[in-house]
């Protein structure tokens, strides 16, 4: 019994180890991606170009950058639901998610379905932030800590925010809104995992006054 569980103990390790390199290697590769791409339009000077090349380049610069914005929204899709399923569970759902999405490649295109994985991602990642804030003991998180759980949390939402703002640019009210709302999940995401211990403490501090 003792070796089944350090069995899946060990595989959850490494699933989460696994998922969090991909997650890390991907978001290092879009980052390159995009700096390099800042530094050509500007050295080259595309800005002085005519709207036809200056409108090819950013096209192609999509082209570059797309698949991994697919990779990392699938990653997305794996590891919100891992806060809320065993991974038995877990593979289930994935498969149901591909199939979905596959459903809606096939009438809708690509980018329909991309929005659909993000919004079904968006609402499981609200419902784990919920889940966090309410002090939920079954979310699995690597680490232990309210406030480490609640930042991790915001920060996923921002994250996911952040990618599905990609797709309504162009839509100014829309963008601005998503814009906001991922940058405050953002910043708190970061206060609560970067000074959770402080966080803490402040909690501890306010009981013992309350009492």
């Amino acid at each position: 019994m003792i070796g089944a569980q350090h069995v899946m103990t060990h595989k959850k390790t490494s699933y989460d180890f696994f998922l969090i390199l991909a997650t890390v290697v991907v978001l290092a590769i879009i980052s390159g991606i995009c700096v390099y791409g800042m530094f050509y339009f500007k050295f080259a000077q595309l800005q002085n170009m005519a709207p036809a090349i200056k409108g090819a380049y950013m096209e192609r610069m999509n082209q570059i950058v797309s698949p991994f914005i697919i990779a990392l929204i699938v990653i997305l899709a794996i590891c919100v639901p891992k806060r809320l399923l065993p991974t038995g569970w877990l593979n289930r759902f994935a498969l149901v998610l591909l199939l979905l999405i596959g459903v809606v490649v096939w009438f809708w295109g690509v980018v329909m379905a991309l929005k659909v994985a993000l919004c079904v991602t968006l609402v499981l990642q609200c419902l784990v932030l919920v889940l966090a804030l309410a002090g939920n003991q079954r979310l699995n998180f690597e680490k232990k800590g309210y406030w480490l759980r609640v930042g991790s949390s915001c920060m996923h939402l921002g994250l996911i925010l952040f990618i599905l703002d990609l797709f309504f640019y162009k839509q100014q009210t829309l963008h601005l809104a998503l814009f906001w709302v991922c940058t405050v999940a953002t910043v708190l995401g970061m206060i609560g995992c970067f000074y959770s211990p402080y966080l803490a403490e402040i909690m501890v501090r306010r009981r013992r006054d309350g009492q």
